[in-house]
């Protein structure tokens, strides 16, 4: 298979604090973050800052004796922690990235198993974390905090020693040689498939992922991102903390999920890394509101096929039609990096036709994260992409009639391996190099890639038939009443496989269409049914879902959105 490539111009980074020197050198007094207070004021750090904070956290932790140490961090998105993460990485040892939201058993597992000497945290962490649950020492250092006390170190004293080491001439931080073939990054994988291995990553592998995904994704210094998706995440943290400052872009952060057009219309961000989940919601809110308006409707698909006729000749003609839209996003949105799981092409399409182009991508913990890319050049609705240059993607053993097999991936960004875990690793890199990611798909004469589902998720049902449960929940998904979804095998009295499904209804859907203010048992019950039967239209008749359990709350997620299939599919609730 023809590799892709790099169709713009990219400058080599040696590793990462080469990446952090580059940015000062080029983008110096550009604005790398603006910050908005806790009191709503903003503020803005340039790129010399960034890299002068950096050395100072750096070189304080250096002379504390942490070289070579664990450096964990548990917190909100904030400067500090982009700063923490970097300033471990460039001298100091290896950072371990933790989900905040994880319960105090489970994050003081990972720190006992990374063996951590440091946490970065914030005010909640040290509230929440039973410290009796862990093996080793630990010096805890707290982001808000004013002063030292019992219970961790202040942060900003931390940083304030470290420029006194820097003006004392202390400069062993500064001296450090990096090894970017070298263990960096260890990060826990969430746990969607039941079990959390760590994931090893070296500073090539961050290189190799910034410099393939810039060769054809176009970021430049003028853009300005907002970070809303939880920083541990190599999905977040490598465009936050690495393609940013590659571009001379602009950070800023966002509050939470339900604040994310609020802060959209303060900072006017450009480019959003978002996820399907996110995206999904801001689109049905956008179309209600286009459908309660006199003739909306119709307006909306007119005006979609004038720009889509417009730009064949050169006209663009989306802010005439859509500039309501592009200022529910703050006015300058152009660009949307989405990736974690599989979306509805209908909104890809409507974005663009919006004037805002979502890149879709497919990737995981285990590559840095992306490998295969809708690109600048392409526009595919359904398909994930092409492979990132320098990237080799293969389908292995693909099945004769549909195509579909499993997605292997080699390339300089595949991680070290598993942490303490040779036998997992072994199972997973082959003798060639290649990453067996245990997801399903296929790939077309042009080498576009199509993503069917996971190995492990897929129903085989008597005759042999593979249903993707994904397919089918992504069906379920563009009915407005159906608010989440997971799909399941069953047997039925004679003994046979039949898919089910467990769905959590959108009770706002189901009462605005019923036009009431409250809903019996038996209304829902009728609404979902009805979903149900319209999906069952759509599917041939081995794939249509023979009953469904509805459920009275939310699944249980990962802090990307992804339902923890492990935890939900053998309940019935």
């Amino acid at each position: 298979m023809k590799m892709t490539k790099p169709f713009y111009k990219v400058r080599e980074i040696r590793d990462l604090r080469d990446l952090i020197d580059q940015s000062v050198e080029l983008f110096g007094e550009r604005y790398a973050f603006e910050v908005k207070k806790d009191n709503g004021e903003h503020y803005f750090i340039t790129y010399k800052q960034y890299r002068d904070d950096i050395n100072a956290l750096g070189t304080v932790l250096l002379s504390m004796g942490y070289s070579g140490g664990r450096i964990a961090i548990a917190a909100d998105n904030c400067y500090e922690w982009c700063m923490t993460y970097m300033a471990a990485i460039n001298g100091v040892g290896v950072v371990v990235p933790t989900d905040k939201e994880l319960m105090s058993d489970d994050i003081c597992g990972i720190l006992n198993a990374a063996e951590v000497s440091v946490l970065f945290c914030d005010e909640k962490i040290l509230e929440k974390l039973d410290r009796s649950g862990l093996k080793k020492e630990t010096l805890f250092v707290c982001f808000k905090q004013k002063e030292d006390d019992e219970r961790a170190l202040s942060f900003d004293r931390l940083v304030s020693k470290g420029r006194k080491l820097l003006e004392g001439g202390f400069h062993d931080y500064l001296n450090v040689k990096i090894d970017p073939e070298a263990l960096c990054t260890l990060l826990f994988t969430s746990g969607t498939t039941g079990t959390s291995k760590g994931v090893m990553l070296n500073q090539r592998n961050f290189c190799a992922e910034v410099t393939a995904a810039m060769g054809v994704v176009r970021v430049y210094p003028e853009d300005c991102g907002i970070s809303m998706l939880p920083l541990h995440h190599t999905y977040e943290s490598t465009i936050i903390l690495f393609i940013a400052p590659y571009t001379g872009a602009k950070v800023t952060f966002c509050e939470g999920f339900k604040y994310v057009l609020k802060n959209m219309k303060e900072f006017s961000p450009s480019v959003f890394v978002s996820v399907p989940l996110v995206l999904e919601t801001v689109h049905r809110r956008l179309l209600k509101e286009i459908r309660r308006k006199p003739g909306g409707e119709k307006k909306f698909k007119i005006g979609k096929a004038i720009c889509k006729a417009g730009s064949k000749v050169g006209l663009d003609l989306k802010k005439v039609f859509f500039k309501e839209i592009q200022e529910a996003f703050g006015g300058s949105m152009r660009l949307i990096i989405c990736g974690a799981a599989p979306i509805n092409p209908q909104i890809l399409e409507d974005f663009d036709a919006f004037g805002i182009q979502i890149i879709f991508g497919y990737g995981m913990t285990e590559t840095a994260p992306l490998t295969i890319i809708n690109n600048d050049r392409l526009h595919l609705s359904k398909s994930v992409g092409v492979p990132l240059p320098g990237v080799e993607a293969k389908i292995l053993n693909p099945d004769p009639q549909t195509g579909v097999g499993e997605i292997l991936v080699k390339g300089p960004m595949v991680m070290m391996g598993y942490y303490n875990n040779p036998e997992a690793t072994a199972e997973v890199i082959d003798g060639e190099g290649f990453l067996h990611t245990g997801d399903l798909g296929s790939v077309d004469k042009k080498g576009r890639f199509y993503i069917a589902g996971r190995i492990k998720n897929v129903i085989v049902t008597e005759n042999g038939k593979n249903i993707y449960p994904e397919e089918i929940e992504y069906h379920l998904s563009t009915n407005p009443i159906v608010g989440d979804s997971l799909v399941f095998a069953d047997t039925d009295r004679k003994g046979n496989t039949v898919v089910k499904a467990k769905i959590f209804p959108n009770i706002e859907e189901i009462k605005e269409k019923l036009k009431k203010t409250e809903l019996s048992d038996t209304d829902i019950e009728a609404e979902v049914a009805n979903a149900v039967a319209d999906i069952n239209k759509r599917l041939p008749q081995f794939k249509r879902i023979s009953g469904f359990n509805i459920r009275r709350k939310e699944f249980i997620k990962t802090t990307t959105q992804k339902i923890q299939r492990f935890r939900d599919e053998n309940t019935r609730d």
